[in-house]
C-alpha cells in the first residue's frame, strides 16, 4: 500500500492489531461493553438520512465522517476483545 493511500483506520489497525489476542479478559469484556449514547445513536441516523437524500452540508458530512472513524476504531478495538476472550476459554 503506497504511503499517500494508507488511512487512519489503516493506522490504528497496525496499532490495534485486532487479529491478535493479549488483553487480559476484564478489559476485554469492559471495551465490548462501550457503544455510542442515545445522543450519539440518534445524530448519527441523522446525518445518514440527510446523507441518503442528499441533503446533507459539508459541516455535517464531516460530522458524520468522525463519527465513522470513532465507530471503526471502536470495532477495532472490540475485534481484539473478542479474539482475547475466545484465546483465554481454549
Amino acid at each position: 500500500m503506497a504511503n499517500d493511500m494508507i488511512s487512519e483506520a489503516d493506522i490504528l489497525s497496525e496499532v490495534v492489531a485486532p487479529g491478535h489476542a493479549g488483553l487480559p479478559p476484564d478489559s476485554a469484556r469492559s471495551l465490548l461493553e462501550l457503544r455510542f449514547n442515545d445522543h450519539a445513536t440518534q445524530r448519527m441516523n441523522e446525518l445518514a438520512e440527510k446523507n441518503a437524500h442528499g441533503s446533507i452540508t459539508d459541516a455535517e458530512r464531516t460530522e458524520m465522517e468522525r463519527y465513522m472513524r470513532v465507530g471503526n476504531f471502536l470495532n477495532l478495538v472490540q475485534a481484539k476483545a473478542r479474539l482475547s476472550l475466545r484465546a483465554c476459554r481454549a
